[in-house]
């Protein structure tokens, strides 16, 4: 095996004085059933298993595999229990100091060692994201005929930061967020085994809960707090972390937030009020807390597209692009770039022209519909298309929109029982102020005059 962060003089310290490592490190899984979380990518027969020889035999050999995933929840972890459990030969490249030169030599290597040694090599490469399409390029050959197998880790939608043709040579593997248990596992692991704190300090459950919301998901970031707050508990003589001392030595404070019960729903119910009542300041404080207490972003994303038809409607049609666009993107970053992007189009509801004529123009109509307000289609509206529809009438003296001046055909549209009446009634705020003009010269060409008195 090529050297690498496991050597094996690192090893031996670690193993004569396990504090000179980090927890963080300290607690990284030594097999791949000590990994947290990605069960989906751990079954039997499954390509990393055939990678370290867990049933690869036969005609079939093991595939060269794209991790793809945000950070912190196992990509890099991955790789090295795989680098422990392989009896092939292994080297680790980064793309952010690695070019076409040292891509090259591993290549070169693995096929002395194949054809001097019979051994196999397996490349790990970091952030493959960061390599140009000319540096992937390079690796195509061996890839293509096995010369190495690739593991490659990325935090990008590998579909537009990796080549083609390297896509289709390997395997995505997508890693899931870790949840709260999968942290939670792993902290009280932490705590208890002797690679981590030996069982010297105890951690009560809202201490616990609050280093899984610094977390947001992130493993390296949870140990780290944890042996932070773990340090300030025992240079205070106390046998327990406790909520104050998890504070202190994180500086943050704990959010009073339960993602499950009132708080969830009464600060998100804040945040959309606030926004309606156009108070950006009020609006981004519930956003941060939100946040901070370890939302789900697209849980928060989706409120704000609610928003943006409810509470802003025509009155700023640009609004509902920058909600969808803002769930989108939170759906493909994640924390923590994620909160830049629901402040931003948190900012953009709070600040808009506020209508809510959409909400109230169907709320009119679907009372109407169920009420029994219906009837039927009216006859030059129906479908003509079919054999015998001229026969019943249908579609008969339907008039073409564009064929009339201005596309306006004078001709009644809604069924005898709410012919007339009047849904949408628009406001004279922002943008939709052009509506309210356009509606009432349409329904006046349509022969809906406003009525008497309106």
């Amino acid at each position: 095996m090529e050297p690498d962060l496991f050597t094996a003089a690192a090893e031996a310290r670690q193993e004569k004085d396990p504090s000179s490592s980090p927890l963080a490190v300290r607690m990284r899984p030594r097999t791949l059933d000590e990994v947290v979380g990605q069960r989906h990518l751990l079954r039997p027969g499954s390509p990393l298993r055939r990678l370290v020889g867990e049933g690869a035999g036969g005609p079939a050999g093991a595939s060269s595999v794209i991790l793809w995933g945000p950070p912190g929840i196992g990509k890099t972890t991955l790789a090295h229990v795989v680098s422990r459990a392989t009896d092939k030969r292994w080297v680790e490249l980064s793309a952010i100091t690695a070019g076409v030169k040292e891509v090259r030599a591993v290549i070169d290597g693995a096929r002395r060692a194949a054809g001097g040694f019979g051994k196999e090599t397996v490349l790990f490469l970091d952030e493959i994201h960061r390599f140009s399409k000319a540096q992937q390029d390079s690796l195509l050959p061996a890839v293509e005929n096995r010369w190495v197998t690739l593991i490659a880790a990325t935090t990008e939608n590998p579909y537009f930061s990796v080549i083609s043709p390297l896509l289709s040579r390997s395997l995505l593997l997508t890693l899931e967020p870790l949840t709260d248990d999968d942290l939670r596992g792993l902290l009280r692991r932490a705590l208890t085994e002797e690679r981590g704190l030996g069982g010297s300090l105890t951690l009560p459950e809202d201490a616990e809960a609050h280093l899984l919301r610094i977390a947001g998901g992130d493993a390296r970031r949870a140990l780290t707090a944890l042996e932070a707050a773990a340090g300030a508990a025992l240079d205070k003589g106390e046998a327990e972390i406790g909520l104050s001392t998890v504070e202190e030595t994180v500086d943050r404070a704990a959010v009073t937030y339960d993602r499950a019960g009132d708080q969830h729903y009464d600060v998100a119910s804040a945040l959309i009020k606030s926004i309606r009542g156009s108070d950006v300041d009020a609006a981004l404080h519930y956003l941060a807390r939100m946040i901070e207490a370890g939302e789900d972003p697209r849980f928060i994303a989706r409120r704000l597209m609610i928003s943006a038809s409810e509470d802003i409607g025509l009155a700023d049609p640009t609004a509902l692009p920058i909600a969808v666009a803002a769930a989108q993107a939170v759906a493909m970053i994640g924390f923590p770039e994620a909160a830049l992007t629901l402040s931003h189009a948190t900012i953009a509801l709070a600040l808009a022209p506020k209508s809510n004529t959409a909400t109230t123009a169907i709320g009119a109509a679907l009372a109407d519909v169920r009420a029994g307000l219906a009837g039927p289609v009216p006859s030059h509206l129906r479908d003509g298309h079919y054999q015998g529809a001229a026969r019943l009438g249908h579609a008969q003296g339907y008039v073409y929109p564009h064929d009339v001046p201005g596309a306006i055909a004078a001709q009644q549209y809604a069924p005898d029982a709410i012919h007339g009446k009047r849904y949408y009634t628009p406001t004279r705020y922002g943008a939709e102020a052009r509506y309210a003009d356009v509606v009432e010269r349409v329904r006046e060409r349509l022969g809906h005059p406003a009525p008497s008195g309106g």
